[in-house]
């Protein structure tokens, strides 16, 4: 099955983690931190996932000056809500509670996280929308 457009692949998925810790950098700066022996080949893939990624309008490429610098063009929980829901549509016929409930049956989920999301889900029910 072929791969939906907006997937993000490991290897892109590295770049955009930096990205999202630092805000802004350099094909080199990407370079340096995720292959750090920094060879022509490692700058070649470095660049040509940069060119992925800014058509997926993941990475935004700021060309004012040079080097270029890029930011990212998409937020960590933006991408977390669409693999999840990649991830829903594949296995669970588009509900995200089977990945949710097994979640927190596997125990994989802190007693920590069940208190947030217990919080989460009673400021939902308190609001004026969901009463409606």
């Amino acid at each position: 099955m072929p791969r939906k457009a907006q997937d993000v692949t490991d290897a892109e998925l590295a770049i955009l983690q930096v990205l999202w810790e630092k805000q802004k950098a350099t094909v080199r700066d990407l370079v340096g931190r995720l292959y750090p022996a920094g060879t022509t080949s490692d700058l070649a893939t470095v660049q040509k996932l940069l060119k992925r990624l800014e058509s997926k309008e993941c990475v935004i490429r700021d060309r004012s000056g040079w080097p270029h610098v890029f930011e990212p063009g998409i937020e960590r929980d933006e991408l977390i809500v669409r693999r999840l829901q990649n991830t829903a549509d594949a296995l669970c016929g588009g509900s995200l509670s089977p990945l949710l409930t097994n979640l927190v049956k596997t125990g994989s989920v802190t007693t920590d996280e069940v208190d947030r999301l217990r919080n989460l889900l009673d400021s939902l029910e308190s609001t004026p929308e969901s009463s409606e």
